[in-house]
């Protein structure tokens, strides 16, 4: 959902004249209050679709504002989670059998009810059905008793915070989940739909949502094709909340009407795909070249030249330090090499049998060894990043091309394996745990051959370990640290060797909000939600938090 920063001339009074023709948003305030106007990354056309198993191509308010989890789990905080449609839950001392109470008098927002019947039905649904849930009861109105075939203690963020909770009034007239668009999304979140473009769509508040109306009442969200279009709007008071990469973000906040935060934490990766069992073909399916690749990247480079010097370092562990520094095993693991180390690579590649041509590049077998390594079109951090890593891997004989492609070239390819490598960034773990990542990211059952998306999680590099699938398993069985601790080792030895996705930096999250216009956003010492406008769940959180400002 990143925007790096390309050039427009006059783009931006082309958008600013859309925007002020699209919705109410275009005048600084609606009949009823101020209308907060937001970018989270959705370029022009924006796709009508507000369907929450449509992970990659729903627009941004289905996921939070629209639909909840039952619980929200705080990605900057180690704090128990905060209850929204959920009011409590328990697992069993064996960990196979889960309780969650959830709150009494729930609506719809449409009116009806929301029981737990509900959410019954929701785990039993298209892609939330799971081969280890064994029943899912609603014993009375406000409770449910999930029973599992294996203890699930380190699966409740993504049970509970990351499952997207649906009336059954509507979805069970849908057969075809996959390919409904939902253009009329009925919901338990702070928000409903009340118009859409191709170029904006505008949500207002929710009449029936538990907590009361929002003080927004309305939040339109824009659709802009590059970072430097957004800067602007935003620098000139036409867009009030943006999490975008700007390399110098001085101007933006001199005036004091825009804040801003930068929280690092989700890596900036090159993933690749990695399993030629299941229909990856190219080079980078050989773990050799994938090690060679980490080795010869100058990361403090990239760092400086193509992120302005604003991000952290990687790690091939993924785990997010110092916040789980207790599951680090090896140290070794705690940081991706900064510098490169070109003998060491050349070493790798000729120990696996690869030769040096005339031309100065490896090949082995008689073919040379030739790579490619894409990134979407005005990502221009990333982009200037696969430029530096293509150059960088020349000096060590290894020809890796890098190109630039539009947003749809870009997803497809990854989502059906149709790549070799692709510079692309993983979220980071909703909690103080790398659990979820292990599980979403390297989990074998979390993946298809090529050709077709994963239904489940979102190993795209379609990777496979049985040594990681066991371990990941161990984790989730256990509330036993030095057990669990023991897995998460076993875990990051192999990724970390393995390499299906190539650490490059911690990125720059960077979020910017007009403080001028809406009190209430995070702050170092309440960092109650990450305030970046993209993120599922967390961005619902600040809106409930927002209160236009007298």
């Amino acid at each position: 959902m990143r925007k790096a920063t390309v050039a427009i001339a006059a783009g931006v009074v082309a958008l600013s004249v859309a925007l002020a023709g699209c919705s109410p948003s275009s005048q600084q305030s609606s009949s009823s209050g101020a209308v907060l106007r937001v970018w989270a990354g959705s370029a022009t056309p924006i796709n009508h679709n507000f369907n929450p198993f449509a992970v990659d191509t729903a627009v941004h308010a289905t996921f939070g504002a629209i639909y909840e989890p039952l619980f929200f789990f705080n990605q900057l905080s180690s704090k128990p989670a905060t209850g929204m449609i959920g009011d409590s839950y328990e697992y069993s001392a064996d960990g196979k059998t889960l309780t969650v109470k959830i709150k009494p008098d729930l609506k719809w927002n449409d009116g009806e009810p929301l029981t737990a019947d509900d959410v019954v039905f929701t785990f039993g649904y298209g892609a939330n059905k799971s081969d280890k849930l064994i029943s899912a009861k609603a014993t009375d109105a406000t409770t449910v008793v999930f029973t599992y075939t294996e203890p699930q203690f380190t699966s409740a963020s993504l049970l509970l915070g990351s499952t997207w909770i649906i009336p059954k009034h509507v979805w069970e007239k849908i057969d075809d989940y996959i390919s409904e668009t939902n253009p009329e999304p009925v919901g338990s979140g702070p928000y409903k739909v009340k118009s859409f473009s191709d170029a904006a769509y505008t949500v207002e508040a929710n009449k029936y949502f538990r907590d009361g109306e929002p003080a927004v009442k309305e939040v339109q969200y824009v659709g802009l094709d590059s970072n430097q279009s957004s800067q602007d709007l935003l620098t000139t008071g036409k867009l009030d909340w943006v999490g975008q990469f700007i390399a110098n973000p001085d101007p933006v906040t001199a005036s004091g009407e825009i804040a801003t935060m930068n929280n690092q934490q989700d890596p900036t990766t090159i993933i690749t795909c990695a399993n030629a069992d299941l229909g990856c073909t190219g080079p980078q399916t050989d773990p050799a070249v994938r090690q060679a690749i980490n080795l010869v990247i100058d990361r403090a480079a990239i760092a400086a030249k193509a992120f302005a010097g604003l991000p952290a370092a990687s790690n091939p562990a993924f785990v997010l330090l110092p916040r789980d520094e207790q599951w680090l095993g090896d140290a070794a693991n705690g940081e991706s090499p900064q510098a490169p180390d070109v003998a060491g690579a050349e070493g790798i590649l000729e120990a696996a049998g690869y030769t040096k041509g005339s031309d100065g590049f490896y090949g082995r077998d008689g073919k040379a060894l030739e790579l490619d390594l894409f990134s979407p079109d005005g990502w221009t951090d990333y982009n200037d990043a696969a430029k530096l890593i293509s150059e960088e891997a020349a000096k060590a004989g290894l020809r890796i091309n890098a190109r630039t492609v539009s947003d749809a070239e870009y997803w497809t390819p990854i989502a059906n394996g149709d790549f070799q490598m692709a510079l692309y960034g993983l979220t980071q773990s909703l909690v103080a745990d790398p659990y979820t990542n292990y599980d979403q990211y390297f989990y074998g059952k979390f993946t298809t051959k090529v050709g077709e998306s994963p239904v489940t999680g979102q190993n795209y590099s379609r990777y496979s370990s049985p040594t990681v699938d066991e371990a990941v398993a161990t984790a989730a069985g256990t509330q036993d640290e030095a057990t669990k601790k023991a897995a998460y080792a076993a875990i990051q030895d192999q990724i970390a060797t393995d390499l299906p996705y190539i650490p490059v930096v911690l990125n720059a999250s960077q979020a910017f909000f007009n403080v001028k216009k809406f009190t209430g956003w995070p702050t170092e010492s309440d960092l109650y939600a990450n305030p970046l406008p993209y993120l599922s769940v967390a961005s619902a959180i600040v809106l409930t938090h927002l209160q236009p400002a007298k």
